[in-house]
């Protein structure tokens, strides 16, 4: 019962030199709030990307997913590419996290002729 009572004590007397501190010696508080990021499916079958446009906030992670039979890659047309997810088999999975606003318009290294783009607003 004792020790219940000193800790008591000793959490009312901190309290009170935090709340008659000057507002400059005073330690920040915050509450800490973690948003999810958002992550956005894009799938890949019947050799294209769905959807074939996809228009994703900032902080946003896109995460590509293999349905076909064969082997595709996802890989930004930026030079030098900024994302490429090296050939994925089927059911094969690649994510990556856009962190600057812009157009990125992406293709298959494999089959050129599919190709997508993502907004990042």
């Amino acid at each position: 019962m004792k020790l219940i009572i000193i800790y008591g004590l000793a959490g009312v007397l901190a309290m009170r030199a935090f709340v008659n501190a000057p507002d400059d010696s005073r330690p920040a508080l915050s509450l800490a709030t973690s948003d999810a990021a958002q992550v956005v499916n894009v799938s890949i079958d019947n050799f294209k990307f769905t959807p074939a446009e996809l228009t994703v906030p900032v902080g946003t992670t896109v995460k590509w997913t293999n349905r076909d039979d064969v082997p595709h890659t996802a890989t930004s047309k930026d030079d030098p590419s900024l994302f490429d997810s090296k050939a994925l088999d089927t059911d094969d999975s690649f994510s990556f996290t856009f962190s600057k606003p812009g157009t990125y318009r992406y293709y298959c290294k494999i089959h050129n002729h599919m190709t997508a783009t993502i907004i990042v607003k």
